[in-house]
């Protein structure tokens, strides 16, 4: 049998804590192996008991989400942790820099259980979760201010093809929407995305809309 998927939740309300272990906790592809209220607690925690997935509160006494997750999933960690960062709308401020600090996605505090299990066993799997609904308003308000004036696409080693892709990603749609949008087949995309991240270096799709908007390639 394959083993569950092994979660941390990381959040300074005990009441939202306790809810999403619950929720976690009644799945049978899943366990939460711990918990706790602020950010140097997680970072602890998932060093010690190596967690597959961190659910990662931003705002935390002691160490914040953004800070925390930095220190388990940033550039430059030997063994980075996956982690899924909820936040709420109020605080969108912080979320591109919680994917610069190296989260593999993000969901809304007051998503339905079932799209808080779905990201967990995505980014689980080793792909990313980017909200499509959200991901223009989270990333796209915050683009003059994330992005360097000296920047410029001209550098960017990709073809014509590849950067209508990688915008289209940024836009926050999905390998499908892409195929429609591009009237190309799903496999046709996966092999585009591949070729982004490799040529890149970049770790997932995340990452891809974090470079996109730093970048200007997307306006």
């Amino acid at each position: 049998m394959t083993e569950p998927v092994r979660v941390l939740v990381c959040d300074d309300q005990a009441l939202i804590r306790t809810g999403f272990a619950t929720i976690i906790g009644a799945q049978p592809d899943l366990e939460v192996v711990g918990e706790c209220g602020d950010g140097r607690a997680a970072v602890d925690l998932a060093r010690r008991l190596h967690p597959d997935v961190v659910v990662m509160d931003v705002r935390m006494p002691v160490l914040d989400g953004i800070g925390a997750t930095r220190l388990l999933a940033g550039a430059g960690v030997a063994q980075p942790v996956k982690v899924l960062v909820v936040t709420t709308f109020n605080l969108d401020e912080y979320v591109y820099e919680a994917l610069r600090a190296g989260a593999s996605g993000f969901l809304l505090k007051d998503a339905p259980p079932a799209q808080l299990l779905h990201g967990i066993r995505t980014v689980a799997s080793g792909a990313a979760l980017l909200a499509p609904e959200v991901t223009r308003q989270l990333v796209g308000r915050y683009a003059s201010r994330i992005r360097p004036a000296e920047d410029t696409p001209n550098d960017v080693a990709l073809t014509p093809r590849e950067l209508e892709v990688l915008r289209l990603i940024a836009d926050g749609l999905s390998n499908s929407e892409i195929a429609g949008t591009l009237v190309i087949s799903q496999e046709t995309v996966k092999t585009y995305v591949s070729r982004i991240l490799t040529k890149l270096d970049l770790r997932d799709r995340v990452q891809a809309v974090v470079y996109a908007y730093r970048r200007g390639l997307v306006s």
